[in-house]
């Protein structure tokens, strides 16, 4: 998945209760349901790992 800003590749971030994507060349981070209509297959088998995600 790409980073609407840069374009570069967004990784799955967890951190104590929130899961966040972060952008590996320009840091924005998104939450999940800022860009839960783009995600790609990758991504979204990487978030199946998480039993909760909280949209905070």
């Amino acid at each position: 998945m790409k980073c609407r800003q840069c374009n570069e590749k967004l990784h799955v971030q967890r951190r104590c209760r929130q899961v966040r994507l972060r952008c590996s060349g320009c840091g924005r981070e998104y939450q999940i349901h800022e860009v839960a209509a783009d995600l790609d297959p990758e991504t979204e088998l990487e978030l199946e790992r998480f039993t909760c995600i909280i949209y905070d």
